[in-house]
């Protein structure tokens, strides 16, 4: 499974990004019909997502909350907006968020590991 199609009708790639349960997600094909959501700044651990098949994405997609499709540089950066007044997010985790969507001040990645660069290095064992 190299694409997912989302219960929006939109199709993603492991490079995009969307939301899911009101927080960014990426989508991690695996082996037949299953895949992981893992989110964008805790992926790779406790807070990934297995799904068995599509069908169940679309079974818990409505249940989770603030879900949709990839979304505009403009919406990031709106969503994170109103995220800086929220206690559950901290600065460090929004300011790596708006650099790996790309919509940080500085234009986008500062070269740290936290980003795409990182975690490929993370799983090739660099």
């Amino acid at each position: 499974m190299e694409t997912l199609e989302l219960p929006t009708d939109e199709t993603v790639t492991p490079d995009d990004v969307f939301l899911f349960g009101g927080y960014p997600y990426r989508f991690v094909p695996g082996e037949g019909e299953g895949f992981t959501l893992s989110p964008l700044y805790w992926g790779g651990g406790d807070m990934d997502i297995p799904f068995r098949d599509r069908e169940e994405l679309a079974f818990r997609w409505g249940d989770d909350g603030d879900a949709s499709g990839p979304m505009t540089d403009e919406a990031w950066r709106e969503w994170l907006a109103e995220r800086r007044d929220d206690d559950r997010f901290d600065e460090a985790e929004l300011d790596a968020l708006a650099r790996e969507l790309g919509v940080a001040e500085d234009g986008g990645h500062d070269g740290d590991d936290n980003g795409l660069v990182g975690r490929l290095r993370d799983r090739l064992g660099r």
